[in-house]
């Protein structure tokens, strides 16, 4: 059996499997790619609750696994080499577990940086703009008279809205016709803006095809349903 002793986030989130990866995140945007990833690879994990709005992520023992104070981040018993692995920054964790399982990212060169090029689209683009415009549309920053910021970000999240309904309209996945790390990148922002950000008309969502049918694609998926909820978040 792996021995995490040494690592201080065991003391706030004790494993019940120490020999299995654990998982420090919460069901936000970035934090269901892991969960998403995991569960479509078929690996052995355990889930941890991080209640980011309880501030768990600035405890000493989380920042000793992760120093930015964020989710989603793992520790790995088996990383490479056979020790133990902590990796923090989403996009990081997925090319590792999809390298990991040898799956959901092309063996292939051109397709694998292609694939890598969407996701960290996602990371530079698509989730930042995201989110800064549900900051001025859904949460304290609606509150602001002043609507240029908002409308800023709103002009910028439909411009990637275009960009990514041109890429799916003659495909039914990010790469064609595999689901792979591009798709999961990708889906928990998108499916925000008209659900949990409740910004449709400001995007004109209704307008676009590719996406919509792109995003219950993905929801059909059994492992990305599961995938959305993890980790459970207490009652």
């Amino acid at each position: 059996m792996s021995d995490l002793s040494a690592f201080p986030i065991i003391k706030q989130y004790p494993a019940r499997d120490p020999g299995v990866l654990q998982l420090y995140s919460t069901p936000t945007p970035n934090g269901v790619k892991v969960a998403i990833l995991l569960e479509e690879l078929g690996l052995p994990y355990e889930a941890h609750f991080v209640d980011i709005m309880q501030n768990q992520t600035w405890t000493a023992d989380y920042l000793s696994l992760n120093p930015n104070g964020k989710i989603p981040a793992i520790l790995d018993p088996n990383g490479p080499d056979g020790k133990p692995f902590v990796l923090w920054e989403s996009a990081a964790i997925l090319v590792y577990l999809a390298d990991k399982a040898g799956k959901l990212i092309p063996a292939d060169p051109a397709g694998r940086y292609e694939t890598l090029q969407w996701v960290f689209w996602q990371m530079a683009a698509l989730g930042p703009m995201t989110g800064q415009m549900g900051f001025f549309h859904k949460f304290a920053g609606k509150d602001w008279e002043d609507k240029r910021p908002r409308d800023r970000f709103v002009t910028e999240v439909k411009r990637l809205l275009g960009v990514l309904e041109g890429r799916l309209a003659d495909r039914a996945f990010i790469m064609g016709e595999e689901f792979t790390i591009a798709d999961i990148a990708l889906i928990g922002w998108v499916r925000a803006i008209p659900g949990f950000y409740a910004a449709g008309d400001l995007v004109d969502w209704g307008t676009l095809k590719a996406v919509p049918e792109w995003v219950a694609r993905c929801e059909a998926r059994p492992a990305v349903a599961r995938g959305l909820t993890i980790p459970v978040r207490p009652t």
